[in-house]
């Protein structure tokens, strides 16, 4: 029984751990929206968040992966390279950029559109297998297309405010503002953002395939957070053309922020993703990114005073439907026998049927052949017994 209780809880620890990640990215969201308010560069909290998620990280990479960590070849040091470009560097600049346009919870809910190009570029890629002709497979395609739907109603259809008991008489008017009237920054945010999600589509993928290659999720990790502080810091140079005042943090929000999105969001994340990613695909993990939308916008509502519109509640339950979707076609997918196994044993069966028929006709012979000498030993006493004189 306790064998079968771990069995079980095993079962649910990608979910957890997929979970554990939105949370955690939800929580980056609202410091650094708080952080980017207060006047907190975008390029500098990008190096000193992965400058700080570097040195708490390599620690433990340097000794738990010390026996599974394979040699660096440069074809591995490539894609390394490539990996800390597309996440850290523009993923995550241009979500913060995005994010400096409109709210936070608009930034959450836009980065939606993130499973759809995922699974659309694992399925381009084989890296995730759709029957179209199986219920499964038109799960994880309406899925997909429903996370997209509710993310889209979610912040094109406002709708009424919701009075909130702790939101009222607390009205962030710049967010109001966000939300209201100016569209030309909203389409800006919003096709920043969107670039984002791809670049870290192509992130979540190459993440994948070069972990086939160097199996070493820790130390991974740490080499993609300190060439994503190199890199950053170069883009950091370029874009702010040396100006030295957004180096400055002090024992405030912008440190909180660097220091919470590195441990948890940099480091944690993507040791955790490429954990779950080795057993479960990239689209498993990134289905679940409508949750941080929905826990920024309870979160944002209680500490930034956003306000909560008819519209994204809406939205929400599309997403929740969608995800919910995905999921359960991803869970079929563990239940039914892989192919490859399916192949292998419909010719054991075959050939234990032929074996049993064999056997079953040499039994038959012999029994055959047995009749055949008693009958022929019957004839011969019967015939002795006929020649003897009376």
């Amino acid at each position: 029984m306790e064998n079968q209780g771990h069995g079980s809880l095993g079962k649910f620890k990608p979910f957890f751990a997929a979970m554990f990640l939105q949370v955690g990215l939800a929580g980056m969201d609202i410091l650094s929206k708080a952080a980017l308010n207060q006047g907190m560069s975008n390029y500098a909290l990008v190096v000193y968040r992965h400058a700080i998620a570097t040195v708490v990280m390599a620690p433990f990479a340097a000794i738990l992966d010390k026996k599974v960590r394979p040699k660096m070849t440069l074809p591995i040091f490539i894609k390394i390279m490539v990996l800390s470009l597309l996440e850290p560097v523009i993923d995550q600049n241009l979500y913060y950029v995005g994010m400096k346009y409109t709210t936070a919870t608009f930034a959450a809910a836009m980065y939606n559109i993130l499973p759809a190009i995922a699974f659309i570029m694992a399925w381009i890629l084989r890296l995730e297998k759709v029957n179209l002709r199986s219920i499964r497979g038109h799960g994880k395609v309406v899925g997909t297309l429903a996370t997209v739907a509710g993310a889209m109603v979610m912040t094109l259809m406002k709708g009424p405010v919701l009075e909130l008991f702790w939101t009222e008489g607390r009205i962030n008017h710049e967010a109001a503002a966000k939300n209201g009237t100016d569209l030309h920054d909203t389409i800006k945010g919003g096709l920043m953002i969107t670039v984002g999600c791809f670049s870290y589509a192509c992130f979540v993928i190459l993440q994948v395939i070069t972990l086939e290659t160097y199996p070493a999720e820790l130390s991974l990790t740490v080499w993609i957070c300190l060439l994503g502080t190199l890199e950053g810091t170069i883009a950091a140079l370029v874009m702010e053309k040396g100006n030295g005042a957004i180096w400055a943090i002090k024992w405030d929000t912008k440190l909180l922020t660097a220091a919470y999105s590195g441990i948890v969001c940099s480091g944690l994340a993507y040791y955790v993703q490429g954990v779950i990613m080795k057993d479960r695909g990239p689209v498993f993990v990134t289905a679940f990114s409508p949750l941080c939308m929905v826990i920024v916008a309870i979160i944002a509502s209680f500490i930034l005073a956003e306000q909560m519109y008819l519209g994204r509640v809406i939205g929400a339950i599309i997403i929740m439907a969608g995800l919910y979707l995905v999921l359960w076609a991803k869970s079929k997918d563990y239940k039914s026998p892989p192919p490859l196994i399916e192949q292998q044993i419909e010719p054991a069966k075959i050939d234990m049927a032929n074996n049993e028929k064999d056997n079953f006709d040499h039994q038959a012979i012999t029994i055959d052949a047995t009749r055949r000498e008693t009958s022929n030993r019957n004839e011969k006493i019967q015939e002795k017994s006929d020649s003897i004189p009376v």
